[in-house]
């Protein structure tokens, strides 16, 4: 699996935590020059690619954006890249330009037959086995609130089937590469209490509003969250309180205190965080709102998990996300997806960020499973 190796290596000396286009420019080259695909480049820098005839669409989905990178992480103005161990280092390799080349890599080896039942190297036949159309999709911005994904899906990106390549490596068993059915979504919001400034020595003259806020506190500390089950598995949610700010001087009665609520969401369901706003003066806003996913036909996930299985030595399950992933805005456009990808729970954004490559060829493996199985 050299050439995923070395793609990934390429991919990932590339800076792309403040600007994607130099590694979206890797990507769109290599992929005019190594398959025979529909490529294209959109405005916010998501680069596509399609082949085949569409009597079912499948799309390996990743991001080429990665979070800022510590300082160990760079020299002479690129990424530092190094292997030891079986494992690939640098920011990215793991979320999730090894991703992107196991799947860069799955869509040009992939067999797929295209309505006249055409593949490589065969003839139409009037009883072909049903198309596919693969698609290969790497955003730009997930880091950032799925900025490329959601643009995507307002120019109509709508492929039937997904599998998005983030984490799903490490879940049920060290090692081996499982095969995400749902993930949590990511609700931020900031509630505002408004009272009437006075001085302290004449509380009874004002409204306090750190007291408002911890009424609203009160409130939200007593909501549950809900829980649903898919495949076997419950996903939790969750809502914490995690910062507060408010009043302007010890001897002032305050007339603003606001704080931040995240809750963790789940596929149908939302805590009912509006109630904040039976307590008088309080406001709820929400910042951020990063759908969950669920993957909603079985015999996909099936697919993918038989995909998964073959591709490797270990026995892959079906697991789920505690994380937000572009999965999320996909399902919610109405794409069926899962999440299979190599980085292991707690490798992402770190200073000795790393892939293992026999995990890489593993993924490479699985893809072009989904796509072979799928067609």
């Amino acid at each position: 699996m050299f050439e995923v190796h070395d793609l990934t290596r390429r991919l990932v000396a590339i800076p792309s935590h403040e600007d994607e286009t130099a590694a979206g420019d890797v990507i769109e080259e290599w992929l005019r020059a190594e398959t025979d695909a529909d490529v294209t480049r959109d405005d916010a820098g998501n680069v596509i690619a399609r082949r085949g005839n569409a009597d079912v669409s499948l799309a390996f989905v990743g991001h080429h954006d990665v979070v800022p990178p510590a300082d160990e992480q760079v020299t002479d103005g690129e990424y530092v890249v190094t292997e030891r161990d079986g494992r690939l280092y640098g920011r990215g390799a793991a979320d999730m330009k090894g991703a992107v080349a196991a799947a860069m890599c799955a869509f040009k080896d992939s067999v797929v037959r295209s309505t006249t039942g055409r593949s490589s190297g065969q003839s139409p036949r009037e009883d072909a086995d049903p198309s596919c159309e693969l698609v290969f999709a790497s955003f730009v911005g997930e880091e950032q609130g799925g900025v490329g994904a959601r643009h995507a899906i307002q120019e109509g990106f709508a492929p039937d089937y997904a599998v998005v390549g983030e984490g799903s490596t490490g879940y049920s068993a060290l090692g081996v590469t499982d095969v995400a059915v749902a993930h949590k979504g990511r609700r931020g919001s900031t509630v505002t209490a408004h009272g009437v400034a006075a001085h302290a020595s004449e509380p009874e003259a004002g409204e306090n509003a750190i007291y408002r806020a911890s009424e609203a506190i009160e409130t939200v500390r007593d909501l549950s969250f809900p829980t649903v089950e898919v495949h076997g598995h419950h996903l939790s949610g969750s809502v914490v309180v995690t910062q507060i700010e408010g009043g302007s001087a010890m001897n002032v009665v305050p007339e603003t205190c606001s704080f931040t609520v995240d809750e963790r969401t789940v596929p149908g369901e939302r805590a009912p965080l509006e109630r904040v706003e039976a307590v008088e003066g309080v406001e709820w806003t929400v910042d951020q709102d990063l759908p969950p996913m669920r993957c909603d036909d079985d015999a996909f996930a099936e697919t993918v998990l038989a995909a998964a299985t073959a591709a490797q030595d270990g026995e892959p399950a079906f697991v789920t996300k505690p994380h937000a992933t572009d999965a999320g805005w996909l399902a919610e456009a109405g794409t069926t997806c899962v999440v299979c990808g190599p980085s292991e729970p707690g490798e992402a954004h770190t200073k000795d960020e790393s892939v293992d490559l026999a995990t890489l060829d593993a993924c490479y493996e699985t893809y072009r499973g989904v796509a072979e199985r799928l067609s």
